[in-house]
């Protein structure tokens, strides 16, 4: 395959996961966390960069799709941890113990805790879930960017 079609593919594959995401978000009530957020962006960077190599066939612009999408996977790996409880999330956006706080930091604590925390599993599949399934598919859409960047040699 050539250049264009690897990073129309890479491409898609970042709209497709938005997409979802949104899908998920607007039509199936789920509202996203912080990190669940955190997990877009690069996948928006991937389509913008995506339509830069599609306008201007520079293969050296897909470098920047691999690390836009490895980008996101990590996020969505650190994500996984924090939902499985391997090691501790944002502060902001997962449980936190109440030692040693006074009543009115608790109460402070509870006040501007966010509706949805990183921590708690919304929704998953075969297993995995939605931040685990961005990984993996992230990872896959990184390889399918070194293979854009590679198909110009």
């Amino acid at each position: 395959m050539n250049l264009r079609r690897w990073t129309f593919f890479a491409t898609l594959g970042s709209v497709a996961l938005l997409l979802g995401a949104y899908g998920f978000q607007h039509l199936g009530g789920m509202a996203p966390c912080k990190m669940c957020l955190w997990q877009r962006w690069p996948h928006a960077l991937a389509i913008v960069i995506g339509v830069l190599v599609l306008a201007s066939c520079r293969a050296q612009l897909a470098w920047a799709g691999v690390l836009a999408a490895l980008a996101t996977a990590g996020i969505g790996f650190y994500h996984v941890g924090v939902e499985q409880s391997w090691w501790e999330g944002p502060t902001s956006c997962s449980s936190t113990g109440v030692s040693g706080l006074s009543a009115d930091q608790l109460l402070d604590q509870i006040l501007g805790a966010p509706l949805v925390r990183c921590d708690e599993i919304a929704w998953q599949f075969a297993g995995i879930s939605m931040a685990g399934w961005n990984a993996v598919i992230s990872l896959g859409l990184a390889l399918i960017w070194v293979m854009a960047a590679r198909s110009a040699r």
